[in-house]
């Protein structure tokens, strides 16, 4: 086993982004932060950290301070640093295709067209990392994609959002107990049934 389990939220620095859908990573770990008793209180490659334990496995939680689309110029020195091996490393981040209230764990693939995963794969020289897709959801009508993943979650949004945090810590939890073998195959998890 190794010594660190690196978990890494995507997003963008800055509380003008905090809010925003395509921060939905950064709120994850933050969410499992607050649950854990841990605290971002180190800057270190790039990143926000906060060190500690969570279900009996010793984590750093990461948080990149570069934009999103550079997130690998964060994640590939701090997994070098701590020598985090690539099935250690666990990456939360918003995908559009996804409805909001759905979850997909997968245990490596492609970026699908995520610019911050495509970052992390090219400084990485690697794909076959864990990672735990948050949906948001498509835009509607003919909304550019780019905007819409600047803009915060409305209102009525609010209490699924609350339960897909929930959720996603459950998950991140069961997977550093190893407790569901069905998340090596890959897995779509619901707030509620689709």
């Amino acid at each position: 086993m190794a010594d660190f389990t690196l978990i890494v939220g995507l997003g963008n620095p800055g509380p003008r982004y905090a809010q925003n859908r395509h921060n939905i990573g950064f709120q994850t770990v933050e969410a499992l932060a607050k649950a854990g008793g841990l605290e971002f209180t180190r800057t270190e490659h790039h990143a926000r950290t906060a060190h500690g334990t969570l279900a009996g496995e010793r984590v750093i939680l990461a948080q990149p301070q570069t934009w999103m689309n550079e997130s690998g110029k964060a994640v590939a020195p701090l997994l070098r640093f701590y020598k985090v091996p690539l099935d250690r490393l666990l990456v939360i981040y918003d995908d559009l295709d996804i409805p909001l209230g759905a979850l997909r764990f997968r245990p490596a693939g492609s970026d699908g067209g995520h610019r911050g995963i495509r970052s992390i794969i090219q400084h990485l020289g690697d794909q076959s990392f864990p990672r735990l897709r948050l949906g948001i959801g498509r835009p509607p009508g003919q909304m550019d994609p780019a905007a819409y993943v600047l803009q915060n979650f409305s209102e009525d949004e609010a209490p699924v959002l609350w339960d897909v945090l929930r959720l996603a810590c459950d998950t991140v939890h069961t997977w550093l107990r190893e407790a569901d073998p069905t998340l090596d195959r890959g897995t779509t998890l619901y707030v509620t049934a689709p």
